[in-house]
């Protein structure tokens, strides 16, 4: 990805704002942007499961969330959340653990022996399909360019959302000290996230999950994982979470 680093952050930082969404408010847009992807855009879940439109699951309680907001609309750009193993019970299973057991690479894992207490899996990445349209698209299915004013400079921007989201997740591992992080992912996120720096092994056989989907495992470790570029937004999504992440309960 060839983008200077200094103009990424202060681009990024110009148009956008990244929430650790630790209050009602923030967690219900999350969960917007989620519906309006998973259910209404994709058809991953049924949409008349969810008529509040907000696309929740059993693990949204135990979870870190992080929320993208475009500035000059107010609109919810883009999510992510960040499911932790929770020692205090044994029994719990990680979403890949519950939902993908028969896909999984067992004898990999094994070898990996792993400390269960810095597990973590990351899940729930979305993107509004109004921040995937492509240059010069005037009208698309989520509506009209003419009633979203932005520039082109803005614009140029929205393909950092979603790798935005995935150094939110990363930031998170490093502030609750879980650096072992799995995630079912389509084939072309990890090709994607390489040119950042940040290196998913392949993990597991594909599977139909939410379209066709395999498990992957990053070992993460802080800004190691991320690119020299890229670093610097790293570096500012890390610092605009943080005050989020410290003044919430702690998850164990």
């Amino acid at each position: 990805m060839s983008i200077e680093p200094r103009k990424a952050v202060e681009d990024f930082e110009q148009y956008f704002k990244i929430d650790f969404a630790n209050t009602e408010q923030l967690k219900q847009q999350v969960y917007g942007v989620r519906y309006r992807v998973y259910c209404e855009e994709f058809n991953y879940e049924a949409t008349d499961l969810f008529p509040d439109k907000q696309e929740k699951d059993e693990y949204d309680d135990v979870s870190m969330h992080c929320l993208i907001t475009h500035k000059s609309s107010g609109k919810s750009a883009g999510c992510v959340r960040l499911v932790p193993a929770l020692q205090t019970r044994p029994d719990f299973l990680l979403p890949f653990e519950e939902y993908c057991d028969d896909s999984i690479d067992k004898e990999f894992l094994k070898h990996l022996n792993l400390d269960r207490g810095k597990e973590c899996e990351l899940s729930r990445l979305a993107v509004d399909g109004l921040f995937r349209r492509r240059p010069g698209e005037k009208i698309t299915r989520f509506g009209s360019w003419s009633s979203f004013d932005v520039s082109d400079n803005e614009q140029r921007t929205f393909p950092l959302i979603a790798v935005s989201a995935f150094m939110a997740a990363i930031a998170l591992t490093d502030l609750c000290g879980r650096n072992s992080v799995f995630a079912m992912m389509e084939p072309f996120l990890p090709r994607l996230l390489k040119r950042s720096g940040i290196r998913f092994v392949r993990s597991g056989q594909d599977i139909d999950y939410h379209g066709i989907r395999a498990l992957y495992f990053l070992e993460a470790h802080s800004a190691e994982s991320v690119s020299d570029e890229l670093k610097p937004l790293y570096f500012w999504i890390k610092e605009q979470l943080k005050s989020g992440y410290d003044a919430q309960p702690s998850l164990a």
